[in-house]
């Protein structure tokens, strides 16, 4: 059977294809393969400038400019040709050792630095170096990218809704008032302050050996600076050294990049499922997009799918992101292979949150908010204003406020003028009593505008 969007297995190359092709391009074993040929490149390209290495001597700039253009041009054929290779070694990252032989063996300046490939190294020095290149990539260029665009439609939905007042709701029970904008200001504070931890954590990499001492490497020239020249090799590549190490880099870094994307995601699920619930109450309308069904039988729906969606693929994504939280960083003794088939989801991992992500954007572009509904449900809960008045009755020392507002008020409906009688019998003072007479529960909003101000106002 040929495989297709539609006989995919997976979602994330089936039905989702269109969302996470740009993972792919990263995260499949195309790429990488791909950072494997480029760390094996950039490393014999800094052997070479080596002036202690006297056997290997230094390349041509046009000699560097052919082998980068190796990775630079790196396709299909590519692939297949280091597949191929991999058919028989069975071994994937030697397959691309041997492959990079075979372009330099065809180039007769670079064919005496043939056995300079892969040099001292260890399959995890290329691999862990790999893996840091794609998720730098992924964060930087994709995952940063799409939580910026989110925080900016959320935050200009709540700067138009910042004076909208909204019944909140604790417990699911009415309670004082805020402003629809600024619930939504409190989202944006919070992906704002794991945008900013995500965006610090450093990616590190490691190119030490077999197990982590540079033993082949001080045996064949133990005059040079190993430590130091594998220090610049990887700040060279865009990453950070990790200089004590195993046969492994022990991915605690990814464990704290994958943590943080579970909280990010952990964010936005807990906004799904309240944007859910305010449609549900009929706060916000969904506009209508002609040509859409919302039932298979009841003509009249517009459902939150858009929300129900993300909400569901952020749930798998922290799924899996958790296990390779917890997983990658224990590896028994100095090293087992039980990190290398788990870390080949991450690009899975990380499509699940680029199918949710257009999700969430798509809803929340099709918000309409539903102003009589909140005002509707503000006027038949007076009951909410028994918080102020109990408050201004404790800065007058009225003896037992709350106990006066609790029996007047809770689990019933009161009317305007049941408060207004209670008011009116207070001993406070008549400034104190004309303020709280005038109060509604729309106008009980407290400082709401001026916080969403504070989180909009940002750049």
């Amino acid at each position: 059977m040929t495989t297709s969007s539609l006989t995919a297995l997976s979602p994330l190359d089936g039905r989702y294809q269109r969302h996470t092709q740009s993972l792919a391009t990263l995260f499949s074993e195309s790429g990488l393969i791909h950072h494997r040929l480029r760390v094996e490149i950039e490393w014999l390209i800094q052997l070479a400038s080596e002036p202690k290495i006297v056997e290997l001597k230094p390349f041509s700039d046009a000699a560097i400019q052919r082998l980068r253009a190796l990775d630079i041009n790196f396709d299909a054929d590519a692939a297949a040709r280091i597949k191929a290779i991999e058919s028989t070694t069975n071994h994937d990252v030697k397959a691309v050792e041997y492959y990079l032989r075979e372009q330099l063996l065809a180039d007769d300046e670079l064919a005496p630095a043939s056995e300079f490939i892969h040099f001292a190294c260890t399959s995890e020095d290329i691999n862990n170096l790999s893996h840091a290149l794609m998720l730098k990539a992924g964060r930087d260029q994709i995952l940063l990218p799409l939580l910026t665009q989110i925080q900016r439609a959320l935050a200009e939905l709540a700067a138009d809704h910042a004076p909208v007042a909204m019944l909140a709701r604790t417990h699911g029970q009415p309670a004082s008032p805020t402003t629809m904008g600024k619930e939504l200001a409190n989202t944006v504070a919070r992906l704002r302050r794991q945008h900013a931890q995500l965006a610090e954590i450093e990616i590190l990499g490691k190119f030490n050996g077999a197990v982590g001492n540079f033993n082949a490497h001080v045996c064949a020239y133990p005059e040079i600076d190993w430590p130091q020249l594998s220090a610049d090799f990887i700040s060279g590549l865009g990453l950070t050294i990790n200089s004590h190490t195993t046969q492994i880099e022990p991915h605690d870094y990814m464990a704290e990049l994958f943590d943080t994307q579970c909280r990010i995601n952990t964010i936005l699920i807990d906004l799904c499922r309240d944007i859910w619930s305010y449609i549900s109450l009929g706060y916000f309308r969904q506009r209508v997009v002609a040509g859409e069904v919302g039932s298979s039988t009841m003509p009249h729906k517009v459902n939150p799918i858009d929300f129900e969606n993300a909400e569901g693929n952020l749930g798998i994504a922290n799924a899996l992101l958790e296990h390779l939280a917890r997983k990658l960083p224990i590896s028994r003794l100095q090293r087992d292979l039980t990190d290398s088939t788990v870390i080949r989801s991450v690009g899975s991992a990380l499509g699940y949150v680029m199918i949710a992500g257009p999700a969430l954007l798509k809803g929340l572009g099709k918000l309409e908010i539903n102003a009589p509904a909140l005002a509707a449900d503000l006027d038949t809960n007076l009951e909410v204003l028994a918080e102020a008045v109990q408050t201004v009755m404790r800065r007058y020392n009225v003896p037992e406020p709350y106990e006066k507002l609790k029996a007047l008020t809770r689990g019933q409906r009161i009317n305007r003028a049941d408060l207004d009688a209670f008011i009116n019998d207070l001993e406070i003072p008549a400034e104190a009593k004309q303020r709280l007479l005038a109060l509604t529960p729309d106008g009980y909003t407290g400082l709401a505008e001026h916080l969403t101000a504070q989180i909009t106002d940002q750049p």
